[in-house]
């Protein structure tokens, strides 16, 4: 969820003046760090891939802020910054696949010191894996997020009936997972 306009407000005002554009600056990742690093997180897995994506995103919003119209929230466009990096960086990954499929997955997750999920958590992030890349994307943004289907289609720039055929589908794998392990 995007934060209250007043606290964007507060952000862009910062950041339009050379004398206070550092105080906006840090300003700006103090209040969207936690929720770009959850986004990554939620689609990389590993919490170090995450921390360089998230620093790689804040870069690329740094270099990118004087270009920045206004036309969409500063939050969707940053997220729409963190979405392109997560998914070029997918897309390397699959060149490499996860060594173990699905045990890697679940070996990563529970050597990570920093996954504090339970059992139920964990089969969720598996069911997660094994969704194709964009209904992946649409779920954690629509369920996880909470995110409107307008808001996701912004960042997404897809109308929102394909986003919400995307998460249905999800949905049903997501329920076959789960109905496939309980057997």
């Amino acid at each position: 969820m995007p934060e209250p306009p007043n606290a964007e407000q507060k952000i862009k005002a910062l950041l339009q003046s050379k004398s206070t554009f550092d105080q906006g600056f840090r300003l700006l990742m103090e209040t969207y760090q936690e929720r770009l690093y959850r986004h990554i997180r939620r689609m990389v897995i590993n919490h170090e891939d995450a921390n360089d994506l998230l620093q790689d995103t804040f870069i690329k919003i740094y270099r990118n802020l004087e270009g920045f119209r206004g036309s969409s929230g500063l939050y969707t466009w940053m997220y729409s910054i963190a979405t392109n990096e997560v998914l070029t960086f997918l897309r390397k990954q699959k060149r490499m696949p996860l060594q173990g499929g699905m045990d890697g997955i679940d070996q990563q997750l529970s050597a990570d010191k920093y996954f504090d999920g339970d059992q139920l958590q964990l089969q969720l992030q598996k069911a997660l894996q094994t969704l194709p890349e964009k209904q992946r994307l649409v779920f954690n943004m629509r369920y996880f997020e909470a995110m409107s289907y307008r808001e996701i289609s912004a960042v997404l720039e897809t109308t929102e009936g394909a986003l919400k055929a995307s998460f249905h589908h999800a949905v049903k794998k997501i329920e076959h997972y789960f109905k496939k392990i309980a057997v």
